[in-house]
């Protein structure tokens, strides 16, 4: 790779760890009390998917270890947003399914998230965001692909 490519690469990546960043940032300031941006998250997962997840499938989908993710399901389950049961065709499995108060909390955080997101699009434009889209879609699967 040349220097031009390298230098290229490494400002992207540079740009995109900073937008990650703070959009991380501005985010979690706005979820409702006691959520974290990493409980959103996995309600957002379970709510979109609308099926019971077990935590090892969780686990991948987030590129977490087990223990992290088993750690982030207890608090859900404390907060009464998820619900985790035996799987009934293997014991020492479990299975993970978002609550109604789940649900609730998930769409008052999406609620609160999205004028936030929109004030970004509004401001950069909605051209250069449908622009970029499909190039960050297909680097986030070639990346994916690394795994």
């Amino acid at each position: 790779m040349t220097d031009a490519a390298n230098n290229l690469a490494v400002s992207l990546f540079s740009e995109i760890l900073a937008v990650d960043q703070l959009a991380r940032a501005n985010v979690a300031r706005v979820l409702p009390k006691g959520m974290e941006l990493s409980h959103f998250s996995v309600l957002n997962h379970l709510a979109h998917s609308g099926a019971e997840r077990s935590p090892a499938q969780l686990a991948k989908t987030f590129h977490l270890t087990r223990g992290a993710m088993t750690n982030t399901l207890q608090k859900l389950e404390w907060a009464g947003w998820v619900h985790v049961r035996p799987d009934w065709d293997d014991a020492r499995r479990k299975m993970v399914a978002i609550s109604p108060s789940g649900q609730a909390a998930r769409d008052a955080a999406l609620a609160a998230i999205a004028p936030v997101i929109a004030d970004v699009v509004r401001k950069v434009g909605e051209d250069k965001v449908r622009a970029v889209l499909p190039v960050l879609r297909e680097m986030r699967l070639k990346l994916n692909q690394i795994d």
